[in-house]
């Protein structure tokens, strides 16, 4: 069965979700092994999270672009997530959602968190029917995210590595074995319309 068009789908235990993220390696490495983000990630600039491995892999190209080489896995606190989707606006004007332009732009200006929509991806990378949820977190949400939230960092980098090399060898169905089982999440709470969840 398709999935819906939109749908959280992550990585997630009863009290934390799994995000993905790409970095050079002098970010990268030592937020891997630290556990934490250094000093020198920038917490006053937007940060997108990505709870799907694949949707990371297109935008990462497999851990290959230059500045991306480094794909860590973060797990953040449930509460952390959802605070950040609670407090979170549209980052395009929808007609369903907003009185008109001017009020989304009110609400972009004042949300610490935006919510896009993506198409999700297969292993071949192509866009799939079913969208993907992209989590950007500026000022407040960022700093959260870098200094409460987070509660663990993993380099998956050998495992993108292995997986796309698993994926050109055509040994589909054991490159789709080694994917994170990412699973529908379900809000505790409210603002499913409010972000397109529903239609």
């Amino acid at each position: 069965m398709e999935p819906p068009v939109r749908q959280i789908r992550a990585l997630h235990t009863p009290d934390t979700v799994t995000v993905y993220q790409a970095y050079a390696p002098h970010l990268g490495l030592p937020a891997a092994r630290d556990g934490r983000f250094p000093a020198a990630w920038k917490r006053d600039r937007m940060t997108w999270i990505k709870p799907s491995f694949l949707w990371m892999m297109y935008r990462c190209g497999w851990g290959a672009k230059e500045g991306q080489e480094t794909v860590l896995a973060i797990e953040i606190t449930r509460a952390g997530f959802e605070w950040a989707l609670r407090n979170a606006c549209l980052s395009h004007y929808d007609s369903a959602v907003h009185a008109d332009q001017a009020a989304w732009k009110r609400e972009l200006r004042e949300a610490p968190a935006r919510v896009q929509w993506d198409p999700e991806r297969d292993l071949s990378l192509r866009p799939l029917s079913h969208r993907s949820l992209q989590l950007g977190l500026a000022g407040e949400a960022a700093r959260r995210y870098a200094d409460e939230w987070t509660v663990g960092i993993t380099d998956v980098t050998p495992l993108a590595h292995e997986i796309h090399a698993l994926v050109r060898a055509g040994e589909t169905e054991r490159a789709a074995s080694l994917l994170p089982a990412e699973r529908p999440y379900t809000l505790a709470d409210g603002p499913s319309a409010r972000l397109r969840m529903v239609d």
